[in-house]
């Protein structure tokens, strides 16, 4: 049976001693406003239903109570006023020309993992990308992938081809949100981001017009969506990617005693950012009193030089491991390693709102990125020191992700060493407590130099977000927006224009 991809990497186990009272911190600021050639009234639902007749789901519908659940248990009590469920770049059109105009969010929805649930706006259209899902590679290696697909549906279908794509460690993350956003994973410093290996896509516009981005048309929209996010500048129905051949894997996990935390977190800052490409590991700090420490990663090649790398790490740490695990994987048996389902087949890996079962879990997050500059390894040790049940996750860049300029594409981090990820488990009982010690934690990073964030871990209360998520590039996109969306159809309290 799959486990929560963060509770595998992280160890989180029964965590929730974070407690919390108040209002939600998820709420910002009203959409920007609209024309005022719109209109207040609601759209004419009955003549959606008559183009996608039981793929709308209305509130009433048998299928509603689940079809418009997100990830994020503490998004349930968002109730959109019509999913849609889109098999083709025609049902996104139709669904457009019938919801613009009204008032209303319009939202795009893939894996449904959006942190804040914008992929499930109250009282808005969800378009539900899930039944476009196609994974199909070309004789060159082209893959092209249906925007609702799932990771471990692209994983699985590339690898019966011999092929494989860097992407996150999630199973049931969908890959649009992911490409666009960045897409930082375990083969990262190989084969650099998602997003780096987009090709072409294809999107539907806010006035129904269907283009494809790609290096030689509409240029300045393929710059934007390798990085700038979901829902920023139309809905992608489908991808293309540069894949790559798919070689042996290594995954390895190394746990440390408590005592020895400070040393893993100084070490791993100087062996990540000397290592070669093929190398990609997390630090996973869990925190307690005192807090524990583990590394998880994987390696392009044999066990034999996966333990040369870690036996240098081990020497630089100077405390042995307390537990090592060293395994050859193949690409697809790796990625389901990763994602915590190495003994499930792919459907298990992926559970379905279809099936009946709800791939949810409660939880609050936020994110800093490293920068160049190694942090203090004791402070951060003594800032997860009591935080029981919260969890600071380092993954590694550098590598192959720092080959390109930071405006190459409008993901900007690419001098940074590794992205921060702290993470708690949460209800809605404990979220406010949960949200307030993990935004404390995020604030506390940036005093030590882990300036910025990262836009897929997206987060309602980050200090001038717009910068954060986007640095130099964030103008740049703004015009982007405002050229293929001027009145703010997929307008949302975090979108580029609102930043």
């Amino acid at each position: 049976m799959t486990i929560h991809r963060r509770r595998f990497l992280a160890g989180l186990g029964a965590a929730g001693s974070v407690l919390a009272v108040g209002t939600p911190a998820r709420a910002l600021a009203a959409y920007p406003p609209r024309p005022c050639s719109w209109t207040s009234a609601p759209p004419d639902w009955q003549a959606l239903r008559a183009l996608l007749g039981d793929r709308l789901v209305l509130p009433g519908d048998p299928g509603y109570p689940t079809a418009r659940l997100g990830y994020n248990l503490l998004t349930d009590d968002q109730r959109p006023a019509a999913v849609a469920q889109c098999l083709s770049p025609d049902d996104v059109r139709g669904c457009l020309d019938i919801a613009r105009g009204h008032g209303i969010p319009i939202a795009a929805r893939s894996g449904g993992h959006s942190y804040l649930g914008y992929s499930i706006p109250d009282g808005g259209l969800v378009i539900d990308l899930r039944g476009m899902r196609q994974v199909e590679v070309g004789p060159d290696g082209t893959a092209e992938v249906g925007a609702g697909a799932r990771l471990i549906e692209v994983y699985a279908g590339l690898a019966a081809q011999g092929r494989l794509l860097p992407a996150g460690s999630c199973p049931t993350v969908g890959v649009g949100g992911l490409t666009l956003g960045g897409g930082i994973g375990v083969l990262t410093r190989k084969y650099g981001l998602t997003c780096d290996r987009l090709a072409a896509a294809e999107m539907v516009t806010a006035d129904s017009g269907l283009v494809t981005a790609a290096p030689d048309r509409e240029s300045a929209l393929y710059w934007a969506l390798r990085g700038g996010g979901g829902g920023n500048f139309g809905i992608v129905t489908r991808f293309s990617f540069a894949t790559a051949p798919a070689p042996g894997l290594t995954v390895f996990i190394l746990g440390f005693p408590a005592a020895a935390s400070t040393e893993v977190i100084g070490a791993w800052q100087s062996w990540v950012a000397s290592a070669p490409f093929e190398l990609w590991a997390s630090c996973q700090i869990s925190g307690g009193t005192p807090p524990s420490c583990r590394i998880v990663g994987c390696w392009v090649g044999d066990p034999a030089g996966a333990d040369a790398q870690l036996d240098r790490f081990v020497r630089a740490v100077g405390t042995a491991p307390s537990s090592r695990l060293v395994q050859p994987k193949d690409y697809l048996d790796a990625m389901k390693f990763m994602a915590g389902c190495s003994n499930d087949t792919i459907a298990q890996c992926h559970p379905t709102w279809e099936g009946g079962v709800l791939p949810q879990e409660g939880f609050v997050a936020v994110s800093r990125m490293l920068g160049p500059r190694p942090l203090d390894a004791a402070a951060v040790t003594e800032l997860m020191t009591g935080r029981r049940g919260v969890d600071l996750l380092l993954d590694s860049l550098g590598g192959a992700v720092s080959t390109l300029s930071p405006d190459a594409t409008a993901f900007p981090h690419r001098e940074s060493l590794a992205s921060a990820q702290v993470y708690a488990s949460a209800d809605t009982a404990t979220e406010d407590r949960a949200r307030a010690t993990v935004d404390e934690i995020r604030d506390r990073l940036a005093e030590l130099g882990a300036h910025g964030a990262y836009v897929n871990y997206i987060d309602a209360t980050l200090p001038d977000w717009g910068h954060a998520y986007y640095g130099a590039n964030l103008g740049r996109l703004q015009q982007v927006a405002r050229h293929y969306d001027p009145d703010g159809v997929f307008a949302f309290p975090q979108s580029v224009v609102a930043a």
